[in-house]
């Protein structure tokens, strides 16, 4: 069943109880609030789909999504479009009160908001080539996407603070050790790997999954929503400091930053 009319960055389709989702913007797949949305839509789409039990949220190109591209727009979101709460975090939320598990196939990087892309997902199915990096701080900016919610909810407050704090970038197989990832397997197998966990996941009764994984997300989508409020405020202020100037500028020239604290 072919579902991808209306859509212009992603690729949707469905497979017997699984439904697939593909970001088609390599090699990078970087995302605004246009993208998210779309996203957003293919998976009320597939909520409201009886046949659909489960979702595959997977992208072309060498990476997974490297985040928003702030070496073009260093908006996150919230200055695309001002007023009536439509900035990206309000499209993001919309991915967090999906209904159907959804499984990640992270290959290449998820930097950044791409990072919190690939933690909106149940779980994540990684290859040793995956990187995953919040790499805010090195950019003179604060979290977001709702990662100071979700990634101390699945590593720990301990590691999520020290893979906030120093930006530090994680391989495929640290990635699974610390439980950011839950499946490793080679590249070449990804996208299997990730539709082998899904129909493992369809074969259960449905009704059963959605109480059950309603149950495990309960009060998650509000607690994201208020997290990503906070962020944003932080991002405001960081956004016209001279050191996100720098971060952004050092990132585009592909060397070290210097910060000031100014």
């Amino acid at each position: 069943m072919n579902k991808a009319a209306g859509y212009k960055d992603i690729g949707v389709w469905q497979e017997r109880h699984v439904g697939f989702v593909e970001l088609r913007r390599p090699p990078d797949n970087y995302f605004d609030k246009a993208l998210i949305a779309e996203i957003a839509a293919a998976f009320e789409a597939f909520d409201a789909e009886p046949s659909c039990r489960v979702i595959v949220l997977a992208a072309q190109g060498k990476n997974f999504c490297a985040g928003a591209d702030l070496a073009r727009r260093p908006a996150t979101g919230s200055t695309e479009e001002t007023g009536g709460g439509k900035h990206l975090y309000k499209e993001a939320i919309r991915l967090f009160r999906t209904q159907k598990p959804i499984i990640a196939a992270v290959q290449g990087a998820a930097v950044g908001g791409g990072l919190g892309l690939a933690l909106v997902a149940d779980f994540r199915v990684a290859c040793p080539e995956a990187r995953f990096c919040a790499n805010f701080t090195r950019l003179g900016f604060h979290p977001g996407f709702g990662l100071t919610y979700t990634l101390p909810r699945l590593v720990g407050p301990q590691k999520a603070a020290l893979l906030f704090y120093t930006s530090r970038r994680i391989r495929g197989e640290e990635a699974f050790a610390m439980g950011l990832a839950d499946v490793l397997v080679p590249q070449a197998e990804l996208r299997h790997a990730a539709l082998a966990l899904a129909e493992e996941i369809a074969q259960s009764a449905p009704l059963a999954v959605l109480s059950t994984r309603a149950t495990l997300r309960r009060g998650a989508v509000e607690a994201i929503e208020a997290a990503t409020e906070r962020e944003l405020v932080e991002q405001e202020w960081l956004r016209r400091t001279k050191d996100f100037q720098e971060g952004v500028k050092a990132m585009a020239e592909r060397r070290a930053p210097e910060f000031h604290g100014k």
